[in-house]
């Protein structure tokens, strides 16, 4: 995943009011400095995910972030997603999320290397411009 994502925790636990929940996997950015959540589906992409999601990352900003970190960032790897579905179902969501397909197999590094860039680029912050523009949280 690249030099600046620290490892936090699977099945990360949260508790909100008397429930306890799990986040599938839990990181940390060094550069961006502040905690990724990942959720795993092995179905295709429901709208209901990006629901459940949002609700881990604001757990995580409001009982897990430190006062020093930006506010925590959301990724939802499906099996398969339809574009449009993933449009409709982020239109009105105003937290950073990356909606995403997973590959069975390993593509080759280079690819690897450069997908990772290109998110980085997209969600590192400027000083004249918000965390993550709004037209590049499904891709």
């Amino acid at each position: 995943m690249g030099r600046d994502f620290c490892f936090v925790g699977s099945k990360y636990p949260v508790q909100v009011g008397k429930q306890d929940f799990e986040v599938d996997l839990v990181f940390f950015h060094r550069g961006l400095q502040c905690l990724v959540a990942f959720e795993l589906k092995t179905e295709k992409f429901k709208p209901a995910d990006l629901g459940q999601l949002s609700f881990y990352v604001e757990a995580l900003d409001r009982d897990v972030r430190k006062p020093h970190e930006r506010p925590s960032i959301g990724v939802l790897l499906c099996a398969t997603k339809d574009d449009e579905v993933v449009e409709y179902a982020l239109a009105r969501t105003t937290s950073p999320t990356l909606v995403a397909e997973y590959q069975t197999f390993l593509p080759p590094k280079e690819v690897l290397r450069a997908k990772l860039h290109e998110l980085y680029a997209r969600l590192a912050p400027t000083d004249d411009a918000p965390m993550v523009p709004r037209g590049t949280r499904h891709r």
